[in-house]
């Protein structure tokens, strides 16, 4: 068998990004990937663009071309849709060859758009990108903190924009705290931030009526954002979480979100409306769950890597698996962080920098002087201001079963991200959780 027949996509992938990066600074945007994919697989532009609900023209005459274009100048050759695998086989060479400190991305917040470290959780994405088409839309990603929501978002957010959508995203936990005090002062606040972002020519307070009320005056006047183009709009929210820290906003504010979503069914111009709703945690205190939009549309639980992607990262680094790592050592490191995106995204940093080895890293994990010693600090920070939580993470990881916690405290240890929940019942998410604090909670 020949070299070229035995490349993975992800070799392909990984050889295309570096090569690009070196010389351009950037890595291939999404649609360029799902082209290169595409040709990979030995599909027609007709069938790439029927794939991924893309004009034949946008891909023949604009991405496909274009993609070649970038790709023969980075190598030097001239490179096409019939013979890439040659020159990009004779790139991934220099995939040995050390890689600098400055071009591995540090894992600090959301992974950029033309990283090429954004590990893709199949059929996550694609699922994600056909459903943001449909007539009343409506996604719902949930996960804790660090976990990778933010990152799915944004491409999601942008593969709308590629198809000429309108989109607006909005954190819920940049609103002031003073806004929520009542639910005609929130809902206003809520427009207002939308209307920033969309700069539409209808006013606020044109439409907001007192006799009408807050909700529907916040309905009609989404109903003229809505009428004032003809193409959707993708309404993002995220960190919805703050809102059930008030129920009095949360009661009323997610049934509407609800009832907007439902509307779809009804009216062809509440059809134009695609929702995002990022979450981090099931549980939702007093809030009815058939009034909410928790339970329809598409649901997206984000997991924890597997083993094979985590081989597959720690390759994009540039690690050389056998010597630095080995299948004992992803074993191990497994073992103590699981498949958390983030403790591993800085563990293969670490490696890859070579700002430590594998035992290093390992035996000192879960000390104050291993490589995720301010991110554990920064939660035993949050634990001495909140002794109650900290009590109930201490009962988790003394713990030799999974434990009953109150509704609460479940609620906001998930939401950061250092338990798992089985049923009614919770454990430590990782083996460096529950060694760190079963030390200093006690």
């Amino acid at each position: 068998m020949d070299a070229q027949s035995q490349l993975t996509w992800h070799q392909i992938k990984q050889a295309a990004n570096q090569t690009l990066y070196g010389n351009t600074g950037s890595y291939l945007s999404d649609v360029e990937e799902k082209v290169l994919r595409g040709a990979w697989e030995d599909y027609s532009y007709e069938q790439i663009a029927e794939q991924h609900n893309f004009t034949v023209n946008y891909i023949r005459g604009d991405v496909g071309p274009q993609l070649w274009r970038k790709l023969s100048a980075a190598l030097g050759e001239k490179v096409s849709k019939t013979n890439f695998r040659e020159p990009l086989t004779r790139g991934l060479a220099k995939l040995s060859q050390p890689v600098s400190s400055q071009k591995i991305e540090y894992p600090d917040g959301p992974v950029p758009l033309r990283s090429q470290f954004y590990v893709e959780r199949p059929p996550i994405e694609s699922d994600c990108y056909q459903t943001i088409l449909q007539p009343g839309a409506l996604i719902r990603i949930k996960a804790p903190r660090k976990m990778g929501k933010t990152s799915l978002l944004d491409r999601i957010i942008e593969y709308a924009e590629t198809q000429g959508y309108r989109t607006v995203r909005l954190n819920l936990r940049q609103i002031e705290q003073a806004k929520f005090s009542d639910l005609d002062k929130f809902l206003r606040c809520f427009c207002a931030c939308i209307s920033d972002k969309l700069k539409p020519d209808a006013v606020l307070s044109d439409y907001w009526n007192e006799d009408r009320g807050s909700m529907l005056s916040c309905t009609r006047y989404f109903e003229v954002l809505l009428a004032q183009a003809e193409s959707p709009l993708v309404l993002a929210l995220d960190e919805v979480d703050r809102v059930f820290q008030y129920p009095n906003i949360a009661t009323h504010f997610f049934p509407l979100i609800r009832s907007w979503h439902e509307e779809a069914n009804n009216l062809e111009l509440w059809e134009q409306l695609r929702l995002v709703v990022v979450h981090s945690t099931e549980d939702y205190g007093s809030l009815d769950i058939n009034q909410s939009p928790f339970n329809v549309g598409l649901p997206v639980p984000l997991a924890e890597w597997t083993s094979p992607q985590v081989e597959d990262l720690a390759q994009r680094h540039a690690l050389d698996w056998t010597v630095q790592i080995g299948s004992e050592g992803l074993t191990s490191l497994l073992a103590k962080v699981g498949g958390h995106p983030y403790l591993v995204r800085l563990a293969l940093y670490k490696l890859a920098t070579k700002q430590i080895t594998l035992d290093e890293l390992l035996q000192d994990a879960a000390t104050d002087a291993g490589i995720y010693s301010q991110h554990l600090r920064h939660h035993l920070a949050t634990f001495k201001e909140h002794p109650e939580l900290a009590n109930a993470l201490e009962k988790v990881v003394n713990a030799t079963e999974p434990v009953p916690l109150d509704t609460m405290q479940a609620y906001k240890l998930h939401s950061m991200g250092l338990i798992e929940q089985q049923g009614n019942q919770v454990t430590p998410r990782c083996q460096l959780y529950r060694q760190y604090f079963r030390e200093h909670l006690n």
